[in-house]
This record gives structure tokens, C-alpha cells and sequence, in this order.
């Protein structure tokens, strides 16, 4: 069944639905004053692709429910989807394609904190709002006063897991491996460290590595050999799973912890009994929330073939509502309107928590610590910003 879905999965993002996919008709006359364009970057495909995939399914079911909710402003939201490949270069590409070509008044996305950071510059110029799901570097919103987020950021997480690691794991000796290509890798590795010290911990090894790299021995062998009672990997889902084949292969046995860079059906996949009892944190648990968080579960499953949405597609999902709820109360798609009001978000009430945007344009928000048991991600607590 698996593989079949996945096999569903890689044809929905290689039909051409990735190039610009529409939610909501076109008016038969072809005006396109009848409709909000609204655009959307995500990794689609490569490396990192079920980032963008989940991240996109729930930006797709959000504009479905507003659509059929009556749109806003008195008219549909047409949603222009472009994929980023997973590759640094393309997301400047297809941000100056979708505001200068397509004329879109909002753009969604991206995932990542290293491709956000390229199209912000792009958006700010522009004076185009961009609302990021969950890049969580802080450097993506200090581009400029157009740029936000629906998620926390780094100093938080960061934080959240270097607590974890201190007070439930006990663990004083602790070891850092970091991407050195990733932002949102030594962004989070800083403020795990600053915070592992500050609780009177010991830092016994760091050591980096590149995203994509197929042999992490040498480095494992050296950590093994600090002797640490855990091990921070702030990477993404494919990296963290060959480091953990590598770490139990090693006698590396000590848990593994990572942020919210570790959530996708592959750490498993690809990661099996490696990643048994290993910790991580992400933005949201389908097993806790409100009744809006249980009607967007059963919502989800029932677009998407009955899989259960992850933290990247309920922030999709999110982010969505956020943007067109800025559109609503500005009365307006003027990017400078739009601006103030997404500026001006209090207590918005959604899938993943109630978001205020503060004056940093993050979200103040909450965390999930999930477990790995038996397979699958199991919550295990909620930690208050």
C-alpha cells in the first residue's frame, strides 16, 4: 500500500499540475480580474521533495475550502504552484516568473530556510508578501517588512530540544553534527548548543557535514569516541537517516535528536530500526489539537487518499489561511495593504496552534517533541513558547 501511494505521490507532482496548478475556475470570458492569484514555490521534487509535497497538499486543501467557502473579496483564489527541485537557483527563478509573468499578489512558501532566503530579497523588492509555512532560520524574515512566517523559529526549537536533552534525557554530554550547507542546520546546532551550555552541559565533539553526503564514518567514529550521552543532527530526513544506519553500524547506540527538518514518511523508510527511540521536533501532532485540528485530519484524509497530514502540511494548510485572511481584512490585494494586515495578525486561530505575527513577523508559537516507536512518530509532549 505504501508504494503505492508513493507511486500516486510521484505522479501527482510529475503531471503538469507542477508547473502551475489552479485551484478554482477561470471565468468562461477569461478575466483576470475574477480572480486573487496567489503563488506558491515548494520542493516538489528532489532531495527534499516530501517537504514540498506535504506542504503543498495542505496549501491545496486550504484554497479548496476558501473557494468553496465563496473565495474573498468576492472572488476565487487561483493558486500558481512552481517546484523548486530541491536546487538553490531555482527558487529565484520561479518567484520572478510567478510575480512578473503571472502578476500573483501574495506569494507561499518555501520550506526550506536556504530557498526562502533566496526569494525573499525577490519579494521584498517587489513589495509582494511572502508567507513562509515553516522555515524556521530567523534570517528569512529580517529580509524586510514583507517577508513573514506561520511557524516558530530556530532559538525556540533549538531551545525546546537542548531542554529535552538536559532534563528527560539527563544527558550532560552531548555531541553536535551539523550541515554545514544548510542554514537551518547551523542556525539550530548555535541555539542547541547556547542553550545545552547554559543548562551546565558539555559540548564534547562538533562536527559538520555536507547535505547529500553518502559517508559520515569518519565523523561517527570520532563522536563515538567523545563519549556523548546524545547526538543533535539538525539536518533534513534523508542525511539524519543514513547517519543513524551509520551511528547503530558504529556502536553509536545513544539517542539521536533532530528538529522539525526530520519529519517525513522516508526518515523511516529509509532510516528502519536505525532510528528506533531517536527524538525530534516539529510544529504539529495529529494525534492532539482542537476540533479545527481534528476536522482539517479527517478533511485531509479524505482529499489525499486517507494519509494522515504531518506539521509540513498542516503549516501549508495554515499559511493559506493566513495570507487570505490578510487579503480579507485589507479589503484590498495591494501589496502594501496587505502588508500591514498580515503585520497586524492577533490570535488567529489555526491547525497549528493560535498565531500572532509579533514585530519580528514570526509567529509565536508552540512545539511537539515526537518519538520514533515501532516505525511510527508517537507525540509525546507540547512545549509553550
Amino acid at each position: 500500500m505504501k508504494r503505492a501511494l508513493n507511486l500516486w505521490r510521484g505522479s501527482l507532482v510529475l503531471a503538469p499540475l507542477c508547473l502551475a496548478l489552479v485551484v478554482g475556475c477561470r471565468p468562461a470570458d477569461g478575466k483576470k480580474s475574477d480572480v486573487i492569484k496567489i503563488g506558491e514555490f515548494a520542493s516538489l521534487t528532489g532531495k527534499e521533495a516530501t517537504f514540498g509535497q506535504s506542504s503543498h497538499e495542505g496549501t491545496v486543501l486550504a484554497i479548496e475550502e476558501l473557494n468553496a467557502a465563496g473565495g474573498v473579496l468576492g472572488k476565487r483564489i487561483e493558486l500558481l504552484t512552481e517546484d523548486t527541485q530541491s536546487k538553490a537557483g531555482e527558487p529565484a527563478t520561479v518567484v520572478n516568473k510567478l510575480i512578473s509573468r503571472d502578476g500573483v499578489v501574495g506569494i507561499l512558501g518555501e520550506v526550506a530556510s536556504s530557498r526562502s532566503l533566496e526569494a525573499a530579497p525577490i519579494c521584498q523588492q517587489n513589495k509582494i508578501p511572502m508567507v513562509s509555512p515553516s522555515s524556521t532560520n530567523p534570517k528569512v524574515t529580517e529580509v524586510g517588512d514583507y517577508i513573514f512566517r506561520v511557524c516558530f523559529i530556530d532559538p525556540f526549537q533549538g531551545t525546546v530540544m537542548a531542554n529535552f536533552a538536559s532534563r528527560t534525557l539527563k544527558a550532560t554530554r552531548v555531541a553536535i553534527f551539523t550541515d554545514v550547507k544548510s542554514d537551518y542546520s547551523k542556525g539550530l546546532a548555535k541555539f542547541f548548543k547556547d542553550q545545552i551550555l547554559r543548562n551546565g552541559g558539555q559540548i564534547v565533539a562538533e562536527l559538520d557535514f555536507n547535505g547529500g553526503d553518502k559517508d559520515f564514518k569518519g565523523q561517527l567514529t570520532a563522536i563515538k569516541a567523545a563519549n556523548p550521552e546524545a547526538v543533535f543532527v539538525p539536518g533534513y530526513y534523508t542525511d539524519a537517516a543514513l547517519i543513524a544506519i551509520q551511528a547503530r553500524q558504529l556502536g553509536l547506540n545513544v539517542p539521536l535528536l533532530g528538529g522539525d527538518g526530520w519529519e517525513s514518511e522516508k526518515l523511516t523508510e529509509i532510516g528502519k530500526e536505525a532510528v528506533e527511540g531517536d527524538y525530534f521536533s516539529t510544529h504539529y501532532s495529529a494525534e492532539v489539537g482542537s476540533d479545527m485540528s481534528k476536522a482539517f485530519v479527517a478533511n485531509y484524509q479524505k482529499r489525499w487518499q486517507g494519509r494522515t497530514p504531518d506539521a509540513l502540511a498542516a503549516c501549508g494548510y495554515d499559511s493559506a489561511l493566513v495570507l487570505v485572511d490578510a487579503i480579507r481584512r485589507a479589503g484590498s490585494t495591494e501589496g502594501a495593504k496587505v502588508r500591514d494586515a498580515l503585520a497586524a495578525t492577533k490570535d488567529f486561530k489555526a491547525v497549528t496552534g493560535t498565531i500572532t505575527i509579533n514585530a519580528q513577523r514570526d509567529a509565536s508559537k508552540s512545539a511537539v517533541i515526537l518519538t520514533i516507536r515501532d516505525g511510527q512518530y508517537k507525540y509525546l509532549e507540547t512545549i509553550e513558547p
